[in-house]
């Protein structure tokens, strides 16, 4: 909301106003509380919520390790452990054909690489050039919030799409703009 030609403190209440519409109402307030304050020990529920919190977060643990370990195996990628973010950020070295392409289609490369990862393996993540980036430094922040099978597949997905992309566009290959048309399977 912008607001012009108002008295400032009119203004002042109009901003709070419409700050306040963002809040949630009394019973979300309430049924957030109870989920973060989770049962107290002593009550019937206190074991089991205990349990279920342990297996989810060394779940994540795994998962993180996977996608790390998983990320970290593939030639080109340089992925460091997750620390207390539910998503990894690795380094991915760009063939120049890819660095080339994209400068010609006035896009960023990791763009161009998570469009066609996207494309071709179903995969989302968000090209590191949208956080600032070294000049040089490529990549993609993603995720490891799927189902530790999903995960393992996934670093598979991400294998396979990294070896065909430099495929495509490493030294001597040809290329065409990028896109599910010109991109082969």
């Amino acid at each position: 909301m912008e607001v012009v030609g108002f008295d400032p403190e009119v203004e002042g209440h109009l901003y709070k106003k419409a700050s306040a519409a963002l809040c949630s109402g009394v019973p979300g307030q309430v049924m957030c509380d109870l989920m973060v304050k989770g049962p107290q020990p002593g009550d019937v529920s206190y074991e089991s919520h205990e349990a279920e919190k342990r297996a989810i977060f060394e779940s994540l643990k795994r998962r993180a390790k996977i996608v790390e370990v998983g990320l970290n195996s593939i030639p080109g990628f340089s992925c460091q452990p997750a620390q207390g973010a539910m998503y990894v950020f690795p380094k991915v070295t760009m063939p120049e054909g890819a660095i080339k392409a994209a400068k010609e289609q006035n896009v960023a490369v990791d763009t161009m690489y998570a469009v066609s990862l996207l494309e071709h393996t179903g995969i989302c993540v968000v090209p590191a050039s949208g956080f600032g980036q070294e000049e040089g430094r490529y990549g993609f922040r993603t995720t490891f919030l799927p189902p530790e099978t999903e995960m393992e597949r996934a670093v598979g997905l991400f294998r396979k799409h990294h070896e065909e992309f430099c495929a495509r566009y490493g030294e001597g290959a040809t290329h065409e703009r990028f896109g599910a048309a010109n991109y082969g399977d």
